[in-house]
């Protein structure tokens, strides 16, 4: 590790609270005034469970193959170019759909009660799109498998800076938000951790992740503090994913870790895009 540099320290502003999340708080993160939020209790545990049985049910759920054990419901836009990701969310959509049933969706919930906020404001909140398709309001994520990390050390900011598209590169200008929503979490691990580092294209060029922002290792990121967020099935957590966070190993027995996954920010300044 001598030829690289050690990672400069950014401070971490970290707001934990129990109850609705507002659009204020939100707005906060996509400003850069707050780095991460933890909702504790955001949405019932009636409203989790059921999302979870829909999950495990659902006939669109699929093995990852990008190197990480656990399976999806949705589509994801990391290394794929835009005719790709929108097609395959368009293909997902339904089956994305059918993870709230006939609940009230707590993601598109929040979505639409930050969109009318936004729009007082004179911005635009939508779902990113092209002449291929437009983009799921989540995806569904469950993690299997032991080790350090369930999923290793990563920045969202590379990936959506060679995103190669019309309209997501924008984003990575400014704070691209990751949202996770919490509807089942392992009894023990699987917390979400948060380090007090935000790497430049320089730092990732010298580390060979300036496409992907995936994986950071544990020696670079040796001297750099870190937070842990102890997640519960029901919470929601929303970080500026420009900042390394990874994902600690969770107990193998017990409940599965299931997130429902989005990302957004501002594109430009009147226009904030929400995507997978």
């Amino acid at each position: 590790m001598t030829n690289h540099q050690a990672p400069a320290i950014s401070p971490v502003s970290i707001r934990e609270r129990t109850g609705s999340i507002s659009a204020a708080e939100i707005i906060s993160v996509l400003k850069g005034e707050i780095t991460a939020l933890h909702i504790k209790q955001a949405f019932s545990s009636q409203v989790a469970e059921e999302i979870t049985a829909n999950f495990i049910r659902n006939p669109g759920r699929k093995e990852r193959k990008d190197g990480v054990p656990g399976e999806y419901v949705g589509a994801s836009h990391y290394r794929k170019d835009a005719s790709t990701y929108f097609a395959e969310a368009k293909d997902a959509r339904l089956h994305v759909e059918a993870l709230f049933g006939n609940l009230i969706d707590p993601v598109r919930g929040l979505f639409n009660a930050l969109k009318h906020e936004l729009h007082d404001q004179g911005i635009e909140l939508r779902l990113a799109r092209s002449e291929d398709g437009e983009a799921n309001i989540c995806r569904a994520l469950s993690w299997s498998g032991g080790g350090t990390y369930s999923l290793e050390p990563h920045d969202d900011v590379a990936q959506v800076l060679n995103a190669g598209n019309d309209e997501l590169p924008a984003v990575a200008n400014n704070i691209v938000a990751a949202l996770n929503f919490y509807p089942s979490m392992a009894e023990e691990g699987g917390n979400l951790r948060l380090w007090s580092y935000k790497p430049t294209v320089t730092d990732r060029k010298s580390l060979g992740v300036e496409a992907t922002g995936y994986p950071y290792s544990a020696a670079y990121l040796e001297t750099v503090p870190f937070r842990d967020l102890q997640l519960k099935a029901g919470d929601i957590g929303l970080i500026d994913g420009g900042f390394v966070h990874g994902v600690t190993g969770q107990s193998g027995i017990g409940k599965r870790r299931l997130v429902l996954n989005s990302f957004f920010g501002f594109a430009r300044r009147d226009l904030i895009l929400w995507w997978t």
